[in-house]
């Protein structure tokens, strides 16, 4: 056997032991089940409305986050879904005197984070007896950048009483809305 030939087969066996490895990191038991925690943030996420109008509870959303700073980037009413973001400033005195000490002693420079970009997902769907609710989730994110412009974190926000606070506000909107206030 001529050294192309070990190669060649040597390659192959590489890449078909690559190919298993990869279809085996994907398991049902741990990968694709939803922990307690993952249970208990849906739950925050995640009220129902006694209503059968996805439209309107969307259209009350749309207007909610706009009210609370967001603009609207894409919005699907019939698939039930919403998204919105927002942008604000990301500067930490606390980073940036960090950033400071270590670009002096040791010249080497870390960009401080400037910007972040927070992020909404609603959606809705009917739910309960005869489709009667409408259950409405929302999920807020946000996205840091240093002041080069790179992302130097993306995380979900948990913080549940931002969920609740949103959801109090939808639930007097949506009140004053079908009061005609």
């Amino acid at each position: 056997m001529d050294m192309g030939s070990f190669v060649r087969i040597g390659s192959a066996l590489l890449a078909g032991v690559l190919l298993l490895a990869g279809c085996a990191a994907v398991t049902l038991d741990k990968d694709l089940n939803l922990t307690p925690e993952m249970l208990a943030q849906r739950q925050v996420q995640t009220r129902r409305f006694d209503t059968t109008d996805e439209q309107k509870i969307l259209r009350t959303c749309a207007a909610l986050l706009q009210d609370t700073g967001f603009n609207i980037d894409e919005s699907e009413a019939r698939l039930g879904i919403l998204t919105a973001s927002k942008e604000r400033d990301a500067t930490d005195a606390v980073q940036w005197a960090t950033y400071l000490a270590i670009s002096v002693l040791l010249g080497v420079p870390i960009p401080p984070d400037k910007d972040q970009v927070m992020k909404a997902f609603v959606t809705t769907r009917p739910v309960g007896t005869e489709g009667r609710q409408v259950a409405v989730r929302v999920v807020f994110e946000r996205a840091v950048f240093d002041t080069d412009g790179r992302l130097t974190k993306m995380e979900a926000l948990n913080d549940p009483k931002m969920y609740q606070s949103f959801f109090e506000k939808l639930s007097k909107a949506l009140f004053l809305e079908a009061h005609d206030f």
